[in-house]
């Protein structure tokens, strides 16, 4: 917790060094905690591995039923999403990464890359290699990191309340003890699923489908009663009559 306040109080101590009488002052680059730092500013055009670990961060605010590409080119919906989520935080919203926004990201993620408010953890409680599952260990954890930096996107447009994850990752093992299909996307990693806590099951569902998640499951479909499914597999299905989706 002291981490994670640390950090909050150093993205708001570098957007106010940054932001001068509303322009943004090109000093050099933040100094970020233990996970990345961005050493330019990124806009449109742009390519390269600082844009993908930017699009990863961003991936939650593609716009309703779009899902962000992560590829690191720096596109019009890299763009859109980057004016989100500049909005979503109070930032002037011109699509462009510069050190204001760079600082919001520094402190919204903990040392390991994870938002503050999710864990590697949190997302597998099946073991702590994420092998055995359909993909690679590593491609498993790459896809946890993202869902998870969606869900910090969903949260925060749920009013900064706590989500409550009640599945996420699962090797071939933990699938079938947990009755999962045998195609379960949790098998990939890039699936979670949330409980209600703060929120309905229907509120999550409803404001899930802005924030880049191909596959939304709930009340009203086999199963799902108890529990909202997001994931982000290849072909878009939601479902959850429950809830109007």
């Amino acid at each position: 917790m002291l981490r994670r306040t640390a950090h909050l109080l150093l993205g708001f101590v570098m957007t106010m060094a940054f932001a001068v009488g509303g322009a943004v002052v090109t000093a050099g680059p933040a100094q970020a905690d233990g996970c990345y730092t961005w050493t330019r500013t990124l806009s449109s055009g742009a390519s390269g591995a600082d844009v993908t670990q930017l699009q990863i961060r961003v991936s939650g605010y593609p716009g309703y039923n779009s899902v962000l590409a992560i590829d690191g080119s720096y596109g019009p919906a890299t763009t859109a999403a980057v004016k989100r989520f500049q909005s979503a935080y109070g930032l002037a919203a011109d699509g462009i990464a510069g050190p204001a926004t760079q600082a919001k990201l520094y402190a919204l993620q903990d040392d390991d890359c994870t938002p503050i408010h999710f864990t590697y953890p949190e997302l597998n409680n099946c073991n702590s290699t994420w092998a055995g599952g359909a993909v690679a260990a590593g491609t498993a954890k790459a896809n946890a990191l993202s869902s998870m930096w969606k869900l910090e996107a969903l949260r925060h447009a749920l009013g900064d309340q706590s989500i409550r994850v009640t599945s996420g990752f699962r090797s071939t093992s933990c699938n079938a003890a947990a009755g999962g299909a045998s195609n379960s996307r949790h098998l990939y990693g890039d699936a979670v699923d949330l409980g209600s806590g703060p929120h309905s099951l229907c509120t999550i569902a409803q404001q899930a489908r802005n924030h880049g998640f191909n596959g939304i499951l709930g009340p009203g479909y086999p199963d799902h009663g108890d529990h909202i499914h997001v994931n982000q597999g290849p072909s878009h299905f939601w479902s959850a009559s429950q809830c109007g989706i």
